[in-house]
């Protein structure tokens, strides 16, 4: 694999009409930073991530935290390393005994062409990735493309498609980090999920196909909750239709709210205990819970059950995740 340079990294900002600003970069498709402001006036980064120049290191790779990224072929996990599509069993990279994220080398570790920018209003940026037959073992000749919106009302519309000229498996997701407070931790912030629904999963964090009622689990996010110090690594069964709100996080401290809508059926909430701490951040992070990931997408491991929603893609057929994430401000 071609090495990739400080010099191959490329950061596209957009900024709209009320001076919020998105930054992307052409490396995993990432997004860099949100500056959104605060009931207070003050320009806020709500986004937690790496510089850009810290995404090429061996660090960044050991970690495996796909900051911000596009993630891909297949986000989250496939177990024992593989699947089957029309009796052909395909091999995939494994690690403990689980496919994560794509592979060794997932989308997130690739570096996207830029294919077009628009300026404000709504300004925009498209960026594609051209997936070989056969990258990580997936079958077929994959053609991704991924637009970020920044829209006049603080909307980030995040928008995947791909096409293949061979049946494969398919999982797009954005792996942004939010912490609405600007900085330090996430745990004085309230979250709000549409589920009825929670994947069961066993030690590996696998699903064993079963899918358990929220109505008394303890992570039912149902009715807004305090997130507190409670570590979340969760596929949550989406009951909202696509124009609807899936999920809320606000932040009482800057007033601002993140609504998160989409099209896919899921919604993996993931809130570490902690951040590597040998990586410079754009921001300053708490050592404990210092942001969380609202990642839409379909069900993990989703090929080897029947019972899950269909991850399969067939030539002439055209994917599409729509993920919204609407930002507003209360307390002003």
């Amino acid at each position: 694999m071609k090495a990739i340079k400080k010099e191959d990294l490329k950061t596209i900002s957009l900024i709209n009409n009320k001076g919020s600003e998105l930054q992307v970069l052409n490396y995993g498709a990432a997004v860099l930073s949100l500056k959104i402001i605060d009931k207070n006036g003050d320009k806020l980064n709500v986004v937690v991530s790496p510089r850009a120049e810290e995404f090429i290191t061996s660090a960044y790779k050991d970690h495996n935290k796909c900051f911000g990224a596009s993630v891909g072929r297949y986000a989250g996990r496939i177990s024992k390393g593989e699947f089957k599509l029309d009796e052909v069993t395909y091999k995939l990279f494994e690690k403990d005994n689980v496919h994560l994220h794509g592979g060794d080398y997932g989308f997130q570790y690739k570096i996207w062409e830029i294919e077009e920018e628009n300026d404000a209003p709504n300004p925009s940026v498209k960026l594609s990735y051209f997936s070989k037959d056969g990258e990580e073992s997936y079958p077929g000749n994959l053609e991704v493309e991924v637009k970020y919106t920044l829209s006049e009302d603080d909307e980030l519309l995040i928008e995947y498609s791909a096409k293949t000229d061979k049946k494969t498996v398919i999982n797009l997701t954005n792996h942004t980090y939010f912490n609405l407070n600007g900085s330090g931790s996430i745990s004085d912030q309230f979250l709000k999920i549409e589920a009825e629904k929670i994947l069961e999963v066993d030690k590996n964090l696998l699903p064993t196909g079963n899918l358990t009622k929220l109505k008394k689990h303890p992570k039912n996010f149902g009715e807004s909750k305090l997130i507190g110090n409670r570590p979340l690594d969760d596929t949550f069964v989406l009951k909202a239709e696509k124009d609807e709100v899936a999920a809320r996080l606000f932040a009482p401290l800057t007033g601002i709210k993140m609504e998160v809508k989409t099209n896919q059926k899921a919604l993996v909430a993931y809130a570490p205990e902690n951040l590597p701490d040998d990586l410079n951040y754009r921001t300053e992070i708490a050592e404990a819970y210092p942001s969380i990931c609202l990642e839409a997408q379909n069900f993990p491991d989703a090929p080897n059950f029947r019972n899950f929603p269909e991850a399969v893609l067939k030539p002439g057929e055209q994917y599409y995740n729509r993920i919204s994430y609407k930002f507003s401000v209360t307390g002003k």
